[in-house]
C-alpha cells in the first residue's frame, strides 16, 4: 500500500489530524527508512472494562497495526492516582493502588480482541513516573507555563465559576505529555476530549529536542445517558465483553 493509499485509510473516519502534513511526512519516512511509526494510546485502569468508545480508537490502532507500525498501550497506572479532569466539572476521586492493579488486570484480554497481541507492545507509565523525585517534576513543570495549563476549557470554566481546581489536576496533562516524550512517540490517539493532553505533549516534545507526534482524534461516542460522553467514571458505558 502506498503512503497515499496508508494516509486516506487513517484519515477515514477520524475527526481531525493534527498536523497532517507531519503525518504524511512521518508515513513518507518510514516507508523510505523501513523504520515503523510509534503509536501511542494510554488507557487509565479507572474501571475494569473496556468500552465501546476506547474501541472506535483501538480499531484505529489496529489500521497502524496492519500497515506495519509499533503500536504502543501506556497502562496508566500513576496517572490513574490522580484522574484525568478531561471535561470534568469537579475534582475526580483518586484511586487506591489496589483498585488500579485490579482493573488494569482485566484490560490485556479485552484490548487483544482487537489489536494483534502478537505486534501490541503494553508498558506502564509508573515504570518512569514512579520514579521522578520531587526535583524532577520541578524541571519537568518549568518547561509548561500556568497560562497555557490554564487554556483547557474545563479548568478556565471552573476557575470562572468558582469551583475547586486541585494543584494534581494541573500536573495530569505534564504527566501524559511526558509518556509521549519518553516512548518518544510519534502519533498518539485519543478522543476529542483528550486534545489539549495529546497537544501538550507536542510542546513538551519539542522542549526536549524530539520531533513532534501527530495528534489523532476520532469521534466520542454518547454514552447510555444519551447526553454525557460514554464514560467509566460516569457509569454510562458498555464494556466491550458484555454481552449484547
Amino acid at each position: 500500500m502506498t503512503v497515499d493509499e496508508q494516509f486516506a485509510a487513517i484519515k477515514r473516519g477520524a475527526l481531525e489530524i493534527v498536523p497532517e502534513d507531519a503525518l504524511k511526512a512521518k508515513l513518507k519516512k518510514a516507508a523510505e527508512t523501513g523504520k515503523p511509526m510509534k503509536i501511542k494510546l494510554g488507557l487509565d485502569p479507572t474501571a475494569p472494562y473496556i468500552h465501546l468508545g476506547h474501541a472506535v480508537v483501538l480499531r484505529k490502532m489496529r489500521q497502524f497495526q496492519d500497515f506495519g507500525h509499533e503500536v504502543y498501550i501506556i497502562i496508566g497506572d500513576f496517572t490513574a492516582s490522580i484522574g484525568d479532569p478531561s471535561g470534568k466539572s469537579a475534582t475526580r476521586p483518586q484511586l487506591t493502588e489496589e483498585e488500579i492493579r485490579e482493573n488494569a488486570k482485566t484490560y490485556y484480554d479485552q484490548y487483544c480482541l482487537i489489536l494483534d497481541p502478537e505486534k501490541t507492545k503494553v508498558v506502564f507509565n509508573s515504570e518512569w513516573l514512579g520514579k521522578l523525585s520531587f526535583a524532577d517534576v520541578i524541571k519537568i513543570a518549568s518547561k509548561i507555563t500556568v497560562a497555557r495549563i490554564l487554556e483547557r476549557d474545563d479548568f478556565e470554566t471552573r476557575l470562572s465559576e468558582g469551583r475547586p481546581i486541585s494543584m494534581h489536576e494541573l500536573l495530569y496533562p505534564v504527566c501524559q505529555a511526558y509518556d509521549s516524550v519518553v516512548l518518544q512517540a510519534d502519533v498518539e490517539l485519543g478522543g476529542t476530549d483528550q486534545k489539549f493532553n495529546i497537544l501538550m505533549g507536542r510542546d513538551l516534545q519539542t522542549q526536549y529536542g524530539q520531533s513532534e507526534q501527530v495528534g489523532l482524534f476520532m469521534p466520542i461516542l454518547t454514552g447510555l445517558d444519551g447526553v454525557q460522553k460514554m464514560s467509566k467514571s460516569l457509569d454510562n458505558y458498555v464494556g466491550i465483553t458484555e454481552e449484547p
